[in-house]
């Protein structure tokens, strides 16, 4: 079923997209069918909408986590990923384009036709996991997986889609609190409580799915208050699945500690007995009937009418078909090959060409010789003297960058700070710790090793001291992750606040990365404000004064 495009079905994106239908439209924008006119295929393209009121920093970070999610998916080639086609832009306006798979989101066949059989959850299950596999294996944490973000199609494909807020290792989070971002019914506990976000946070995403997929209904109610239902992923206890053939994996991915949950590997050992009982077609074209009147989401996806296949000529000396013109070339074509004349044998033509290149080459080292000769110079150029001297890379160019770290109860908090010109913002929330909701700014080097953050708690005083903060930054990563380089000092400009050191480790791909943040934390009115920057260790000698005693000093609370 088609959505109508109204007055913009002929609109066309970076001049070769051509919007057809409206697949889904959500909170972060709509999602069209749209057809490739150079390589004449169909295509999905993701759109921003920005709703009204959004402000200039809320659009800048929608933009960044559609971006975000063409990195992210570029690095992944499975066939349990959404396929990336390109990424375009159309007046400022980024476009995820990306492969168009006709199908229903899990989250719709759970609402239409209840819940899964058991072969056909662990068929999903499985393919899920398959893909959070390449994606850890490539550094990357979904964060949101749910079924809302799996398609299933006809043809028995399935897929997981939307890594908008997926995070590259070298992207993370490297701050007190992690970016409280997902669905709260499928959230992780340590991800809810605002700790690092980890790939064990899929783990639990996988099997808060698969809950869903066998009970017919998530494990904490999706439509409730947010805030409530967060209280509950923290706090309360891990719902069970009724006993079944896959409760046990369920539970063994739902496990509260990361450190306790299965791994992907391990699951999906457990789901193949299953899979190979599983009958030829595990999806009845039933299921992919479009209901009347059909709420849809951003990521569910709808059968559109394939484009007209494009006329086949006859070449008069051949009885293959072949296609038509397909139109302008992106690039221009190379200069065609000159025919052989006809009578000339191809031996004669080589040895032709051999002679005529040989003649050259005479002619130009004469040629040569006789302007040295002439200009009074040796034959023989003199050797060419090596130079030691080192190119310097040239110097960080640094300008007066502004942020928005106003609070979700709509306390304003503008702010100005210098940073490197070439650093991407990114604009978040986080609550964990037992302290009040803060917002986050934070500027990142393209490399990702490097970043400036603000963090913003409004109304944080009188109620909570500056002490529980820094208690919080040593927490919130527990003791074997956290080292202090530097005892906390009191600030001598006259604010009321500290200056502190301290290093952070997190594991890698089976190494440990260190990292070290040299931060400000002081008290403005009744807000708490933390300025700080973040580098790998081995920097932190020439980032103290390249970056952080360049960059915190100039620092300005604007409203």
């Amino acid at each position: 079923m088609r959505v109508p495009a109204d007055s913009e079905d002929s609109r066309v994106v970076a001049g070769r997209y051509r919007l057809r239908s409206v697949l889904g439209s959500g909170s972060m924008g709509t999602v069209w069918s749209a057809y490739d006119e150079f390589l004449q295929r169909p295509v999905a393209v993701k759109e921003i909408r920005l709703p009204p009121g959004v402000s200039a920093g809320q659009a800048d970070e929608l933009r960044e986590r559609t971006l975000r999610e063409a990195r992210a998916i570029a690095v992944l080639s499975h066939p349990n990923v959404i396929i990336l086609h390109d990424v375009a832009r159309e007046d400022g306006e980024p476009f995820v384009v990306m492969e168009l798979l006709p199908s229903h989101s899990l989250a719709e066949l759970l609402r239409e036709h209840g819940p899964l059989t058991v072969e056909q959850a662990a068929a999903v299950a499985d393919a899920v996991a398959a893909a959070l596999e390449a994606a850890h294996a490539a550094g990357i944490t979904h964060r949101d997986v749910k079924p809302g973000n799996v398609l299933v199609a006809d043809d028995g494909r399935i897929k997981l889609t939307d890594f908008g807020i997926a995070r590259n290792v070298s992207e993370a989070t490297m701050t007190r609190t992690g970016i409280a971002l997902g669905s709260p019914a499928y959230i992780a506990p340590e991800v809810a409580s605002g700790k690092a976000v980890t790939p064990s946070a899929d783990l639990w995403g996988l099997g808060a799915t698969l809950f869903n997929a066998i009970e017919g209904h998530p494990p904490y109610d999706a439509d409730g208050d947010p805030l409530e239902t967060i209280g509950k992923v923290v706090k309360g206890e891990v719902p069970r699945p009724s006993p079944g053939p896959l409760s046990h994996i369920i539970t063994g991915l739902m496990a509260k500690e990361p450190r306790d949950r299965i791994s992907l590997r391990e699951a999906r050992q457990q789901l193949y007995p299953w899979l190979t009982k599983a009958p030829r077609v595990l999806f009845s074209p039933e299921m992919f009937q479009q209901a009347k009147g059909q709420r849809t989401e951003a990521t569910d996806t709808r059968e559109i009418s394939p484009a007209p296949a494009p006329a086949l000529v006859r070449s008069p000396d051949s009885s293959q078909a072949l296609a038509l013109d397909p139109g302008p070339l992106p690039f221009a074509p190379g200069p065609a090959t000159k025919p052989v004349p006809a009578g000339r044998g191809v031996t004669a033509t080589a040895v032709l060409t051999s002679v005529a290149i040989l003649l050259f080459l005479i002619s130009a080292a004469g040629g040569f010789v006789a302007a040295r000769v002439i200009g009074a110079e040796p034959v023989i150029p003199p050797a060419r003297q090596s130079s030691s001297a080192t190119v310097e890379p040239p110097p960080t160019k640094f300008e007066r960058r502004t942020g928005d770290a106003s609070s979700v109860r709509g306390q304003d908090a503008t702010f100005s700070v210098e940073a490197p010109q070439d650093w991407t913002r990114f604009t978040g929330s986080g609550v964990g710790d037992g302290l009040p909701p803060s917002t986050l700014v934070e500027w990142v080097s393209p490399d990702g090793a490097q970043m400036l953050a603000v963090d913003h708690i409004a109304g944080y005083f009188p109620g909570y001291a500056i002490d529980q903060y820094l208690k919080g930054l040593a927490s919130s990563r527990g003791s074997s992750a956290y080292s202090q380089v530097r005892p906390a000092e009191r600030l001598t400009d006259g604010r009321d606040g500290y200056s502190l050191t301290y290093r952070t480790f997190d594991k890698g791909s089976g190494s440990q990365i260190s990292r070290t943040t040299f931060a400000e934390v002081f008290r403005n009115g009744s807000s708490l404000w933390a300025v700080s920057v973040t580098v790998p260790t081995e920097q932190e000698n020439s980032a103290r004064t390249e970056l952080y005693e360049r960059m915190v000093p100039t620092f300005s609370i604007t409203g």
